[in-house]
């Protein structure tokens, strides 16, 4: 078995809160793992163009077609993206719209794996925890465990934070405010947050080892997604 992990942020590894999660949930699961950062990477959206309709395999040439046969080997995932206005950055979104190869006749590649996801925000991390639930659903992928946490948002070193009206510093802790490192998020301090990822890579791996059946997966995600577009209605 093993499991891939995409962290989606487009900071340096040693900076990015969403990276530090990945890692920490890939490294509790006991199986061995890939991770593999977006950072420098070109990947584009998708282009609607269906030259991936008769074998399943896009025929945009970017970064992303090295990565896929290790989308395609692997048994489950652990993706993690930033936030970027309420929603993922489009690094990852690009990612996620280019699995459209997958989709057709049918297309099975997918159905029944596990993830694990990943969120990290100047304020929040839930929402791109969410878009990435949402994309591993419709592959009928079920994720087993969300975490999120607060990441320093980029207004605490872009220089302008302490008198911008409209930064995270000033939204947070009020005007005039004096930005201290100690006040700057790392999601490597919170404890809730780590023993969260900790968690939720024990229970990843824990799905993976004790029978983890594709086909009773797939049929509740198929289940999951009816019940949504039901709701939609």
């Amino acid at each position: 078995m093993k499991i891939l992990g995409i962290s989606g942020s487009p900071r340096k590894e040693s900076q990015s809160g969403v990276y530090k999660l990945v890692q920490t949930v890939l490294e509790n699961t006991g199986i061995e793992y890939e991770l593999v950062s977006l950072r420098k990477k070109s990947i584009s959206g998708c282009i609607a163009c269906l030259g991936c309709v008769k074998d399943n395999v896009c025929k945009v040439e970017d970064d992303l077609m090295p990565l896929r046969e290790k989308i395609v080997a692997a048994d489950a995932y652990v993706f993690g993206a930033p936030n970027y206005y309420s929603s993922m950055n489009a690094a990852t979104h690009a990612l996620l719209e280019r699995w459209f190869q997958f989709r057709h006749q049918t297309g099975n590649i997918l159905w029944g794996k596990l993830a694990a996801v990943v969120g990290v925000g100047g304020t929040s991390g839930r929402f791109p925890a969410d878009e990435l639930e949402k994309f591993f659903l419709y592959n009928f992928i079920e994720t087993v465990a969300k975490v999120t946490g607060q990441g320093a948002a980029s207004c605490y070193s872009c220089g302008y934070g302490e008198t911008c009206q409209v930064g995270i510093p000033s939204m947070i802790h009020g005007e005039g405010v004096k930005i201290t490192p100690d006040m700057i998020p790392d999601v490597g301090q919170q404890p809730t947050v780590m023993a969260a990822a900790v968690e939720a890579g024990k229970l990843l791996g824990q799905r993976l080892r004790n029978g983890h059946d594709r086909k009773v997966v797939t049929r509740k995600m198929q289940e999951k997604m009816m019940a949504m577009f039901a709701s939609a209605v």
